[in-house]
């Protein structure tokens, strides 16, 4: 399964520069402030570096920032989903819903909000897929409707991404366990993941 990185990549590099810091730390310390500093303490040093990076590259904020100097140099990378997003849902007869959506997505995730005038789901799997090159969004969901009498149901997306003039675009044909089957538009309109997108 893909996820945003190479988690095996990702390991080894933070091996080595685990390994690298704690060696340039160990010296450091020892050569300035404690000469007599054991050579095991070089362990405790390590175990807080790990700890250290692990927490950066597990923080949405800091992942971020990251990703986007990454994103510089590699063009290639999945592009960062993150934000609010404006849309529409086209039924299978024509008809025409706006949609609003919060997409927060880290290296290690990705979770998608979507809201209605009359309905809400919310993410219960969402893959990030590269496919022949081209970058793609598998998303299933769970969606409940404002009028509670209305029964819930799942559905599933394949969306297609795209950057057009800077600004991201998502879209794909949906398919529920309803049997209905239509598509889903959604242009993002900014990175602020703590937008309220809810109609109701």
């Amino acid at each position: 399964m893909f996820r945003v990185i190479n988690f095996k990549l990702l390991m080894r590099y933070t091996m080595i520069t685990t390994i690298i810091l704690s060696l340039l730390l160990y010296t450091l310390v020892q050569n300035i402030w404690f000469p007599n500093l054991s050579f095991w303490k070089i362990f405790t040093i390590s175990s807080v570096i790990s700890s250290i990076l692990i927490f950066i590259l597990s923080s949405s904020f800091f992942s971020r920032k990251i990703w986007k100097i990454f994103a510089i140099f590699n063009k290639s990378l999945f592009p960062d989903l993150n934000g609010a997003w404006d849309g529409i849902i086209t039924t299978e007869e024509g008809k025409e819903f706006q949609i609003r959506a919060i997409i927060r997505q880290s290296l290690l995730s990705t979770e998608i909000d979507i809201h209605g005038e009359t309905v809400k789901s919310i993410t219960l799997e969402s893959t990030p897929i590269v496919e022949k090159g081209q970058k793609k969004l598998y998303y299933m969901y769970f969606a409940t409707s404002k009028n509670v009498l209305w029964s819930s149901y799942n559905g599933s997306t394949l969306f297609d991404i795209r950057n057009i003039d800077d600004t991201l675009e998502l879209s794909g044909q949906y398919y529920t366990n309803r049997k209905t089957i239509g598509r889903i538009s959604l242009k993002q309109i900014d990175s602020n993941t703590n937008r309220d997108v809810s109609f109701y």
